[in-house]
């Protein structure tokens, strides 16, 4: 058994230790907010909270999380940062199919958390890798910017 913090509870999950996170929230746990899309670290569709930073969850193996608080978008409007940032998606309605949103969310509010007042350069490095099909991109910065409290720049 595999002992995890997950989204301020603690799980324990009957997985092998190299078992990707993703798959351990989705298939084990049910939680299917977190998205796959890749499978290889290139999208971010599956990216959660680690200690308050973004990982991709499709690409890390589930022993590297024990002992490590982990966020994902079913719990990221528990933070300040994740709360203004869904309020702007929704005000700015930035989903179009709204498949890699909840990464796109899980970036935006990672990046909120450590600079309130980002830069377009600061959300151009934080948002990298993170990839919206529909090419949601000029909404997503108007959000990030709404959520910061300001117009853009």
């Amino acid at each position: 058994m595999i002992s995890l913090n997950i989204n301020g509870k603690a799980r324990s999950v009957d997985a092998e230790p190299d078992t990707p996170l993703l798959w351990v929230l989705r298939d084990t746990l049910g939680m299917t907010g977190t998205k796959f899309g890749c499978g290889a670290a290139l999208c971010g569709a599956c990216t959660v909270h680690v200690e308050g930073k973004p990982i991709r969850s499709c690409s890390t193996p589930v022993s590297l999380v024990v002992g490590k608080k982990i966020t994902t978008i079913e719990a990221v409007s528990a933070t300040p940062a994740g709360q203004k940032v869904q309020a702007a998606w929704a005000a700015l309605d930035v989903p179009q199919c709204g498949y890699c949103q909840s990464g796109q969310i899980m970036s935006a509010a990672a990046l909120l958390a450590e600079k309130p007042n980002p830069t377009d350069a600061d959300i151009d490095d934080a948002m990298a890798g993170n990839i919206c099909r529909c090419g949601t991109y000029p909404r997503i910065r108007a959000a990030i910017h709404a959520a910061a409290g300001r117009k853009g720049e």
